[in-house]
């Protein structure tokens, strides 16, 4: 079995590297190497990655965002392959030996990352579901060969909104991979579990304003038209539907009409299903559609 270093990149993350650092301790396969790098923490974080016992060693890195703090990961690590975790994901018995093994058959491997089963997950909650290969590459749980994250330079981050979290490094990268033609695969078996946060409303509002850099990854990665954008022009079924519908309302409007508004049926259904958030979906979606129409044209590639 190839050697493998394990690279956290943890910011702030007392509350969930504990979990993350005891599930790698429970492996079957030990890593050769984990490497905490610290991105800018103002918290206990860096005390916590110390003194465990299974991290290797800590690096300090420049507060730059996570694609910044996984190359200087990388670059301190020694081993053959290069596991990529979150701090707050906490992997399960089984993860590495599965992706090690995946990799006997690809060069990049996507796992499997879920919520912890039975956790309470709420209306407005953040968490992370990667269940299929859908080519957004999610570096909460990603494993690669050395030879070819050096081939390529290591992440890339262009997508830097200020005041908010870096995007879209990790979907460059796997991209640039694909288009080097290097292997890839998802591994089911490789599971970890992402830690749930709660969330205000508004914040679950605010945080569709992130959709407006979905138009500039269209126009860079085409390629996601076919893997993740629903019909190639629509962000997700649900996006399409509160489409529909605002163009049936201005439709109805126009024509002094009623028929036109069945064109919200769609929409009104996907409503139902969260009967108590509905007024807070409703937001969501139309600061979602208002983002995606500006990055659109800010890109000049439509994604809606």
């Amino acid at each position: 079995m190839p050697s493998v270093s394990v690279v956290i990149p943890a910011r702030d993350a007392t509350a969930t590297i504990g979990d993350t650092l005891a599930g790698l301790a429970a492996q079957e396969h030990v890593p050769d190497e984990v490497i905490v790098v610290d991105d800018g923490s103002e918290d206990g974080t860096v005390a916590l990655a110390e003194a465990a016992s299974v991290v290797t060693r800590v690096v300090r890195g420049a507060a730059e965002g996570p694609g910044a703090a996984r190359n200087a990961g990388a670059a301190a690590a020694t081993s053959d392959v290069l596991a990529f975790l979150d701090a707050d994901c906490e992997p399960q018995p089984g993860w590495l030996r599965a992706g090690i093994e995946a990799l006997e058959r690809a060069d990049l491997v996507q796992g499997r990352t879920t919520p912890p089963p039975g956790a309470p997950v709420g209306p407005f909650d953040r968490t992370l579901w990667v269940v299929a290969p859908w080519g957004l590459f999610e570096t909460a749980n990603l494993f690669v060969r050395r030879e070819l994250f050096e081939r390529l330079g290591g992440f890339e981050p262009w997508l830097s909104p200020a005041r908010s979290k870096e995007l879209a490094e990790d979907v460059w990268f796997g991209w640039r991979a694909v288009r080097a033609g290097a292997r890839t695969a998802f591994c089911e078996e490789a599971l970890v579990h992402h830690a749930v946060f709660e969330r205000s409303p508004g914040d679950y509002v605010a945080e569709r304003l992130r959709l407006r850099y979905f138009p500039a990854m269209a126009k860079r990665i085409p390629e996601l038209r076919e893997t993740f954008f629903w019909q190639h022009l629509f962000l997700t079924p649900r996006s399409a539907a509160f489409d529909a519908a605002v163009a049936g309302a201005a439709l109805a409007i126009a024509t002094r009409r009623l028929w036109p508004l069945a064109l919200a049926l769609p929409y009104a259904r996907i409503a139902r299903r969260r009967p108590r958030a509905w007024p807070v979906d409703l937001a969501a979606d139309a600061v979602g559609l208002a983002s995606l129409l500006a990055g659109s044209a800010r890109a000049r590639s439509l994604v809606l």
